[in-house]
């Protein structure tokens, strides 16, 4: 048996005796990359089963749902992601960056869990993992560890404990002894993350992948991966701000709407229910350039800030840069302003930040960015107690957004007295608290008499 080299591509595993640019099945650029590896025979009709060796097919009337089919973590953030805990038999893909707390997450959840724990670690050891678990004061005693990269070793030490969820930390460090390629590489994590999802789906146990993330900031190893599991978790935040959030790609057994925020402290992440308060708690007064928004994270209303600044520049280019919104958006929203107010954005330089990281994808966030650009350009405030949303269109209409009384209601209990919302989102049934006074936004126009609505 020879020893043999193709180029495989890391996102839809094509494989190619050459190396080539441009991937012919994905039309991926610069993806190909060189493995080794040793072509052992197989025995005929030898496959690996997902589900089970005996799969019957079964009538709709007689299926039924189990009523230990979800299992709570026992940290909220994550179950509200998850859509209200781990679902038995699911594949979970855990990604982020390193640094950014999977490990410290992880770990906290074999402390919370009252199920069974097997978590298997191929990048620390028992000594350092009990350091650490000193460290964040977790008694896991349903937690079961162990060091190993080779997966079988850790399926036959599943079939001793028999857990119910296995934490696999991290699937790019395990290899599979049938295949000849380097631990790390595109058929090793393929083939062991084959086995893992035969096993979760055969006896109905729970697996939690952790996956790095490369440079270009996606899950290192094949595409195929996210296709293969039934969740894709993102961790994100930056490693020098103190908050993090969950946020669900894909989820086969909830929303992908939904996000957790989390605050890396000594003792480890502690959940955050209110991020509203968290991300106005810093916020100027009587400063120009700010304006709040209620945007909607799945089911949970939060208010976020926006800030701009607008400011003359002596070169011929002036510079547009954003941070937590679209850069896209932001010059169609300074193109809108330009046209039908007027307003001279081309001769200065314009930054757009949304505070505390978030990013908002909610198109609703269009009123709020606009009146914080009008309000640096102008120099003049938006009203401490005004709050906007609603999305703009090209020729500067104002149009109806969803779930406005979940926004409604979130904006009175932090204080927001002035409300600015779309016309047409304004005639349906409502419950307006005492005391707040909603402003109808039929185009940008109207947008500029937010600046005279402040309560004395």
């Amino acid at each position: 048996m020879k020893n043999k080299t193709v180029y495989v591509c890391s996102e839809c595993d094509y494989q190619s005796p050459k190396w080539m640019g441009q991937c012919p099945s994905c039309k991926s650029w610069n993806t190909f990359s060189e493995e080794t590896y040793t072509q052992i025979p197989e025995p005929k009709n030898k496959r690996v089963s997902i589900i089970s060796e005996s799969a019957e097919a079964v009538k709709f009337e007689d299926m039924e749902i189990p009523k230990y089919i979800r299992s709570e973590t026992g940290i909220g953030e994550l179950d509200r992601v998850l859509g209200g805990g781990i679902v038995s038999g699911s594949v979970i893909l855990l990604a982020g960056e390193p640094g950014i707390g999977k490990s410290t997450l992880l770990m906290q959840i074999c402390a919370k869990m009252p199920s069974k724990v097997l978590y298997v670690s191929g990048e620390e050891s028992t000594g350092q993992l009990k350091l650490r678990a000193t460290r964040l004061e977790i008694q896991g005693a349903n937690t079961f560890f162990m060091t190993e990269t080779n997966v079988d070793n850790i399926i036959a030490q599943t079939d001793k404990i028999k857990p119910e969820v296995i934490i696999i930390d991290s699937i790019q460090t395990m290899f599979d002894p049938a295949s000849a390629s380097i631990p790390g590489s595109v058929n090793q994590v393929k083939e062991c993350a084959v086995k893992f999802i035969a096993k979760a789906k055969s006896q109905g146990i729970s697996i939690i992948l952790v996956g790095h993330v490369n440079k270009e900031g996606i899950i290192a190893g094949p595409k195929v991966l996210e296709h293969m599991v039934d969740a894709v978790l993102y961790f994100e935040g930056e490693r020098m701000q103190s908050y993090r959030v969950i946020r669900a790609i894909k989820n086969r057994f909830g929303s992908t709407n939904e996000i957790g925020v989390f605050e890396m402290t000594d003792i480890g992440l502690c959940e955050v229910p209110n991020p509203s308060e968290m991300l106005l708690s810093g916020r100027p007064i009587g400063v120009s350039g700010s304006c709040a928004v209620c945007i909607m994270e799945g089911t949970r209303p939060i208010i976020a800030e926006v800030q701009a600044l607008v400011t003359s520049t002596a070169f011929p280019s002036p510079r547009r840069a954003t941070n937590g919104l679209d850069y896209n958006r932001m010059c169609m929203l300074i193109a809108i302003l330009e046209k039908r107010l007027g307003l001279k954005f081309s001769q200065n330089d314009i930054y757009l930040n949304v505070v505390g990281g978030l990013k908002l994808d909610d198109p609703s966030v269009d009123l709020a960015a606009a009146l914080a650009l009008i309000s640096s350009i102008k120099d003049i405030p938006v009203p401490q107690n005004v709050i906007a949303m609603g999305e703009l269109g090209l020729v500067g209409e104002c149009r109806a957004i969803t779930d406005l009384q979940k926004r409604i209601n979130e904006s009175y209990r932090l204080g927001f007295d002035v409300i600015a919302i779309p016309q047409k989102s304004h005639k349906e049934k409502l419950k307006i608290p005492d005391n707040v006074s909603v402003i109808d936004v039929r185009s940008v126009y109207d947008a500029l008499s937010l600046f005279k609505e402040e309560k004395q």
